[in-house]
């Protein structure tokens, strides 16, 4: 399997141009450039992300000491003579290496890499704080990040069925403790470098080398760059990503009595960002000494092994027999790519890696490309691996590829027959279809007697009632006696399939689980407290009781709330089958119960067609929208849903085309509305009504972080973009683009967003056509002979999707919803910072949730004593508030002149009283309270605080009365920066259920008596300044 991941440092070619990102790497202490690379792995594929996320969890660790620093431990006679020879090893290498950096240059390889102009203004910014320490200080930063050419003592791992190559990423899991947390131990030390041996047993499960015979010599230093723990394998179990830097040999397996405390010189460095080369020959003050693996495992039960480096042997890049089978190797490439979409997209892949540069400079890289994503035999792919004469490792490539070719043909081919094999039965079936209908013509068959055997068969199977059995025996003795050609043939026959296929006597297993309906619901959906404790207690119920039979319940809410999914959850949580189907707009009784037989095209009703559907009696069935049935000339529909939620009546349902009673008692059904007005009382009385009342702005905000952005990231296709949007641009939608109770609206802004986000990331990085797409364009001028095979491959082939660069990074904030959104729709739902007199914020209930409604009262014309009073009202006001405005009129006289007797503001006004947003109609009679204190504020001239909203009904007395919607009006109080409600005490119960974060910030007043409001609301009424406040009523005033 070919996966692509971020590589931790830059291998030393100038042949390849890799596509680069930045990320932080934890086992070095800078920022570090990344290239993209092959991985080929047997484990499956894996999410690299998760391993560096984990890997930075060590990026706070303490850097190891230094030698100097550090205590060395005194050595033996035969420890020092071991050192001797390691340090005059260590001088021969050196030369090599040496001689190897002149080739190096020579040949104009030297390692490429082009930052970016960030990346380039970093460099700068570091190079200039640098200047500023000493010499020593930047070779000692230089050797931390150094990758040894020579490690005498390394920790062996042996791998099994497949060896690793250079370059190429690998997962490997440990699960030896020992093992395990050696690998810590190193990557603490800052040496994370292992070495990585085949093992020869392709079913070993061993993480320790006992014996230097069990795996193959050749292996490759490998880099650990991550590891994270391993799921599903043990605590112990470890998850370590490796990167092979080179082949290495093993030269001794060394047992724990020989482990040294030496330490191995920095020969060579390969620096990351730049290419250089960094030699310490001695250990002065400005070496760097990489500590001995053996020291630090000699706690450990693991296998130490001395190595040494495996070079390639000298060869020319222009030696035609290198040519000639690295060109052959790219041509096998290109036919297996015609014949396997997965070879189709590694190829893609790695000329993507190649860039502009050719191929055949590199035949290493590219021999070592063909063993890695090739499926064989261990053996020859350790063949591959410790080759060092390039045409000797190109050749044993080739035929490892040629072999995988011969398996791709024989894959193709068998697809090929089969495919034929499919076309020969399908042509057998036509031709028997076509002897069918010539026999039939002859006489020979009878299939009406097939119809009657196979409506026995099901007859058979099925538990039917007494009744029904009559019914089917009579139609299908009828049934036997018309002959095919007859008007009621058709008729019969459709009737008895839809006898026999209903589920008489079937009943799924129900499940009265409460933890598990709590975890269901709470799954599905945030918040609805209320709603989920009504369906806990009808599931306790049903436990008690062994069944839910009976129940109807409606719920009833705003749109976008939730009603239908809490349907669904709640069939999800008894293991119900559910059906759905609506009934908005339905005029026509037959949909319900049925048309008779006799008509054409006759059906039965959506309850015998959701039975015959689920295959059970005891479903789920939700009708939506039962509060906007029509009525028509064919009828009532809510007349017929009377028999069906009728649990006195529904045991004996009578369906119009069944022409027979139905048992439908079992079934659940679950109605929705947005409002109880417009439902029948005969059945509203047959069902259970829970509201489900509007989401707050903290549950929408809960809601579209858990629930919809999630979600809408994958219909979008940013499923692995790093985009997101800041809870500041949720609150943003919420309080200025999506007013509604529930979040439908919500969603489709989110919708929005993201649609924009892929169309600006898409036209950023550009459309990349996919290589089968030119490999098509070729096979289309191949002969007549491939025309089939290229069309079968064209129509099996697919556009592989976008991948987004983990380095673009899409960040929404509050900020550029304008942007993505236009200007807001809402405005702050506040009229006045500063109300005047004579204006009265009140709360009202809609469909949508609760808003807050402005009550405003002025005077038209300057008060005289020949003026008469009046009150005007506008603003699409409904019946029963000009009903509650003319109340209030009345109450505010009486209040005024029992409490002010010389104040005649009422006896010569001229009133005019609005509620803004005449568009909207409004209706309700709890603006009673609102509209007397709008109507005494502008009489007294007192105005009423911004903060404060009022709603309830008033009567003549001054009696306030009860009210409903409570919650949503409070939710639109909150909204609107409401710092004290006042509302009914008759409602004292609802304020006292509402959940703590809508009551925050909120101040309930239950109120009685509207002396209650009064002295609430102006706390320091002077009387005398209140009796005088209108002292001169001129007659020449206009009236």
């Amino acid at each position: 399997m070919i996966t692509r991941l971020p590589r931790a440092c830059l291998r030393r070619s100038g042949a390849y141009r890799w596509k680069r990102e930045l990320y932080y790497n934890p086992l070095f202490s800078s920022q570090f450039s990344t290239s993209c690379i092959i991985l080929h792995s047997n484990i499956g594929p894996f999410r690299y992300s998760q391993a560096l996320s984990r890997g930075r969890d060590s990026k706070n660790d303490k850097l190891p000491k230094s030698d100097s620093e550090a205590k060395k431990a005194p050595l033996s006679e035969n420890e020092s003579s071991k050192q001797k020879e390691l340090q005059s090893h260590k001088q021969t290498l050196k030369k090599n290496s040496e001689r190897k950096k002149d080739e190096e240059n020579t040949d104009g390889s030297k390692a490429f890499f082009k930052p970016s102009s960030n990346n380039t203004k970093n460099e700068k910014e570091q190079a200039n704080d640098s200047s500023k320490l000493d010499s020593s200080e930047k070779k000692k930063d230089s050797s931390k990040n150094a990758i040894p050419e020579i490690y005498p003592q390394l920790l062996a791992l042996p791998i099994v069925r497949r060896p690793l190559f250079p370059g190429f990423y690998k997962a490997i899991v440990t699960k030896d403790p020992s093992v395990s947390e050696a690998i810590k131990e190193l990557i603490k030390k800052r040496q994370p470098y292992i070495g990585a041996f085949l093992h020869k047993d392709e079913n070993a499960d061993t993480d320790v080398i006992t014996d230097i015979n069990q795996v193959y010599p050749v292996g490759v230093f490998a880099q650990i760059t991550s590891i994270f723990p391993t799921k599903n394998a043990g605590e112990t179990a470890l998850t370590a990503v490796l990167y092979p830097h080179r082949r290495i040999r093993i030269t001794e397996l060394l047992p724990p009595k020989y482990l040294t405390n030496a330490t191995a010189d920095i020969k060579e460095a390969k620096q990351v960002g730049e290419s250089k080369e960094l030699t310490i020959d001695d250990k002065s003050e400005d070496s760097s000494d990489v500590e001995s693996t053996a020291s630090m495992l000699q706690d450990y039960n693991v296998s130490v092994v001395n190595v040494e480096n495996v070079h390639n042997l000298p060869f020319s890049r222009q030696n035609p027999v290198i040519k000639a089978l690295a060109g052959e190797i790219m041509s096998t490439f290109k036919e297996i790519a015609t014949l396997s979409h997965i070879f189709r997209e590694q190829i893609a892949n790695f000329s993507i890696s190649q860039g502009t540069n050719n191929v055949f400079d590199e035949p290493a890289r590219l021999a070592d490309f063909t063993a890695a994503v090739c499926s064989t035999a261990h053996q020859d792919l350790q063949g591959v691996l410790e080759a060092q004469n390039i045409e000797e490792r190109l050749e044993k490539a080739l035929i490892i590829l040629k072999q995988e070719l011969t398996n791709a043909q024989l894959q193709s081919k068998i697809s090929r027959d089969v495919e034929q094999k499919l076309s020969q039965r399908q042509k057998e079936f036509i031709l028997m279809e076509q002897m069918k209908g010539i026999k039939r013509e002859l006489g020979h068959d009878d299939p009406k007697e097939s119809l009657v055997n196979e409506f026995k068969r099901r007859s058979e199977e099925s538990d039917m009632p007494e009744h029904v059995m009559k019914v089917f025996k009579d139609e299908l003795s009828k049934f036997q006696h018309l002959e095919p050609m007859a008007a009621e043939y058709n008729v019969t026959r459709n009737y008895l399939d839809w006898i026999t296929q209903l589920p008489w006597g079937k009943k799924s297993a129900e499940n009265f689980d409460i933890q598990h309906a709590r975890s269901i619901l709470d799954r599905d959906h945030y918040g609805l407290k209320d709603v989920k404790d009504r369906i806990l207690e009808l599931v306790a119920v049903g436990k008690l009781r062994g069944t839910m039979q009976g129940r109807i319940i409606c719920l009833v809410g705003p749109p976008g709330v939730g009603k239908t999914s809490v349907g669904k959850s709640i069939a999800s949580a008894l293991h119900r089958e559910f059906f759905r189907f609506s009934v908005g707009g339905l005029t026509d009784v037959a949909e319900i119960k049925g048309h008779r037989r006799t008509y054409i095209g006759a059906m039965p009703g959506k309850i015998v067609q959701a039975l015959k559907k689920v295959q059970t009696e005891n479903p789920l069935i939700l009708i939506d929208e039962i509060d906007k049935v029509g009525k028509s000339h064919q009828g009532d529909p809510h007349s017929a849903l009377l028999e069906l939620l009728d649990s006195e009546q529904n045991s004996a349902f009578l369906d119009h085309y069944m022409d027979m009673t139905l048992d439908v008692s079992s079934a659940l059904f679950v109605c929705t509305a947005n409002t109880i007005d417009t439902i029948p009382p005969p059945l509203l009385d047959r069902m259970e009504v829970i509201e489900v009342s509007g989401y707050v702005e903290a549950e929408k905000l809960h809601i579209a972080r858990d629930y919809l952005i999630p979600q809408t990231k994958i219909n979008c296709g940013l499923k692995d973009a790093n985009v997101s949007i800041s809870d500041d641009a949720i609150r943003g939608l919420i309080q200025f683009f999506c007013h509604e109770s529930g979040v439908r609206n919500l969603k489709k802004s989110i919708e929005k967003i993201f649609r924009k986000t892929s169309y600006q990331i898409v036209e950023k990085i550009g459309d990349k056509k996919e290589t089968n797409v030119q490999e098509a364009q070729q096979n289309s001028h191949k002969k007549k002979e491939d025309e089939a095979e290229a069309t079968d491959q064209a129509d099996t082939s697919s556009v592989a999707p976008l991948s987004v660069p983990k380095d673009m990074k899409v960040n929404i904030d509050e900020k550029d919803l304008i942007n993505y959104l236009g200007p807001p729709i809402h405005t702050s739902p506040r009229l006045y910072d500063t109300t005047p007199a004579g204006v009265v914020m009140g709360l009202a209930w809609t469909p949508m949730g609760g808003v807050p409604m402005y009550v405003e009262t002025i005077v038209k014309n300057l008060l005289s004593t020949t003026s008469a009073p009046s009150l005007e009202r506008t603003g699409q006001l409904g019946d029963v508030m000009k009903e509650s405005s003319e109340l209030s009129y009345s109450f505010s006289k009486s209040f005024l002149f029992k409490n002010f007797p010389n104040n005649k503001f009422f006896e010569h006004a001229r009133l005019h009283m609005h509620c803004p947003e005449g568009s909207i109609s409004k209706d309700g009679p709890s603006a009673g309270i609102t509209m007397a204190t709008s109507l005494l504020s502008l009489a007294l001239s007192m105005p009423v605080p911004a903060t404060t909203a009022m709603t309830g009904e008033l009567t003549l007395t001054g009696k306030v009365l009860r009210i409903g919607g409570l919650r949503e009006k409070a939710v639109a109080a909150k909204l609107s920066g409401v710092k004290e409600i006042m509302f009914p005490k008759g409602n004292i119960a609802d304020w006292e259920q509402l959940p703590d974060y809508v009551k925050e910030g909120l101040t309930g007043v239950p109120v009685e008596w509207y002396d209650d409001v009064f002295k609430r609301i102006f706390p320091h009424v002077n009387a005398e300044e209140c009796n005088n406040l209108w002292p001169t009523l001129t007659a020449s005033a206009s009236s």
